[in-house]
């Protein structure tokens, strides 16, 4: 357990990195039109180096009708006119690279919106030339759709079109219908669209439901969930067993794969929401798969320590040799972090995340402690909670805009912005806890510095027993040794330093308020985290 670990030399960019989830709607607005945009994220570029942020993906720019804001192309190779132009991007990617920053674009290859030329001209007859682009199948006998697939936004996942007499598939709405990734002109195409992003300098995608791109070739019926249970979205009634995680997406993956590799240092980002046994299959045979498939442990596990604990090892203890270990904290699909921990147990979240073996990536504002914020009915814009009123599916809450300054309307807008701003934001934005030493902006900061350390950039983990609220590990490189240990409870706790470590130095408490040096025994705060670097 004392072996030195040096692995400096084989190390990529992208396993160093800390990764910034923007989601251009809600982090500035540079036009006045109440929602964010290209400009508005430049402007803030000197933030993000500051803070110590490695490189940033951004969610949805293309042209699209919005009815899932932006998951909808309806033309992969532009930026929609909300959020600028091409100019503005390429101005983007050269004041980020200055700065030592990446950026990666969110990839959609599933869908298209239904208004994407390549939809209108399927739809507009069987004989068309592009038919076959995307998935149409006749009716059942007695006109029913012909599977019992469902879409993951409700209801049906299939759609009658009269003029054709056939219905198409849509995994999510009925304005996103998916691409025919069985058909090589598709493949061709979309791995098109990457080669002209990353001609203009993009380093890398995030691709979207990368594990649905293939449906079974037989159209079998999904079988029933025996899991499903009221908390669960209505889609996982059944098991989606033939309209995702097919054998066959592996090939395709493969092919983005060695487009992403034509060029140097790119890297690709996967969602995949799936078991962990079942995402470990997306690193692809010896790595040449999906660069990173997002872990979403830390979104799905209660924040409970032996929950927890188990997640890790359980993670850990399923990567392949090859795999580079993720970790993701929160998303705009999910309640932020200090929504489901609280405030006091963020900070300890942020510890974890960003001491944990692997890339981690944080969500905008969460570095603030951003919390989900109630949105009225009459403001709910996103399309899942408007197809499920009333049962809590809704993702506005935690999409809600970055929250900058004191302010009028957080120093995010000149005027009211798409969705509503916390109340609290005069207390907890970014020109109040730059300020502060002791906020969570300034926590978030340190750690990141600190992380820059190669043992907690790249070495080794060893999970140590978990023990009451108190969850622990060691992380070991060429240069230093550290322990973590989070404290998830309420109560003061008494820990002993582990078998092989004779003492050490507290560098970093999640409350900002102690260094200290420690002998055999320590005192672990209610909801407080240390890092300390140990002697072994």
């Amino acid at each position: 357990m004392n072996e030195r670990i040096d692995v400096e030399s084989a190390i990529q960019w992208w396993q160093r990195a800390v990764i910034y989830q923007v989601y251009p709607r809600s982090f500035a607005d540079s036009n006045g039109d109440g929602v964010g945009d290209l400009a508005g994220i430049t402007s803030h570029l000197d933030y993000l180096a500051w803070l110590g942020i490695d490189a940033i993906w951004i969610s949805p720019i293309f042209p699209s009708p919005m009815a899932d804001f932006g998951y909808d192309v309806a033309n992969y190779v532009d930026v929609d006119p909300l959020f600028g132009s091409l100019a503005d991007l390429d101005r983007l990617l050269a004041e980020a690279h200055a700065r030592g920053i990446r950026v990666l674009l969110d990839f959609v290859p599933n869908h298209t919106s239904d208004q994407h030329p390549w939809f209108l001209e399927s739809r507009s007859s069987r004989d068309s030339a592009h038919r076959d682009w995307y998935v149409w199948r006749d009716p059942r006998p007695g006109g029913s759709p012909p599977t019992n697939w469902l879409s993951n936004f409700g209801g049906p996942a299939w759609t009658w079109d009269e003029e054709t007499q056939q219905y198409y598939y849509h995994a999510f709405l009925p304005q996103q219908p998916d691409l025919n990734w069985r058909n090589p002109e598709v493949r061709t195409a979309l791995e098109g669209v990457l080669r002209f992003w990353l001609d203009r300098g993009v380093d890398g995608f995030r691709v979207d439901v990368i594990w649905q791109l293939v449906k079974d070739a037989e159209f079998r019926d999904n079988p029933p969930n025996p899991a499903y249970g009221p908390a669960l979205a209505p889609h996982h009634r059944l098991v989606s067993l033939y309209n995702a995680d097919r054998p066959e997406v592996h090939e395709v993956i493969r092919g983005l794969r060695a487009v992403l590799d034509e060029y140097p240092e790119r890297v690709m980002l996967g969602e995949i929401d799936l078991p962990i046994e079942r995402l470990m299959s997306y690193y692809g045979e010896s790595g040449g798969g999906v660069h990173l498939p997002l872990n979403f442990l830390l979104l799905i596990t209660p924040w409970d320590p032996a929950r927890i604990d188990e997640a890790i090892r359980r993670y850990e203890a399923a990567l392949p040799a090859y795999g580079w270990p993720n970790w993701v904290l929160s998303n705009h699909d999910t309640p932020r972090v200090a929504t489901r921990s609280g405030d006091a147990q963020a900070r300890v979240a942020a510890m974890l995340l960003l001491t944990l073996r692997g890339t981690p990536t944080v969500y905008y504002g969460d570095e603030l402690g951003m919390r989900d914020v109630p949105v009225p009915p009459d403001r709910e814009r996103d399309p899942f909670g408007l197809r499920l009123p009333g049962q809590g599916f809704g993702r506005d809450p935690q999409r809600t805009p970055m929250q900058w300054s004191t302010a009028t309307n957080a120093g995010f807008s000149d005027v009211e912005p798409w969705l509503p701003l916390d109340t609290e934001y005069a207390t907890r934005n970014v020109e109040v806890e730059r300020d502060d030493g002791d906020s969570m902006l300034r926590l978030y900061r340190r750690l990141i510095e600190l992380r820059r350390t190669p043992a907690l950039a790249v070495g080794s983990l060893e999970c140590l027993p978990q023990d009451g609220d108190v969850v622990s590990y060691i992380r070991r490189g060429a240069d230093a040794s550290f322990l973590v240990a989070l404290n998830m409870g309420e109560t003061d706790r008494q820990v002993t330093l582990p078998e092989g470590c004779h003492g050490g130095v507290v560098v970093i408490s999640t409350h900002l308020d102690r260094q200290e040096l420690v002998s055999t025994r320590f005192t672990l705060r209610a909801n407080e985290g240390l890092l300390i670097e140990v002697t072994d």
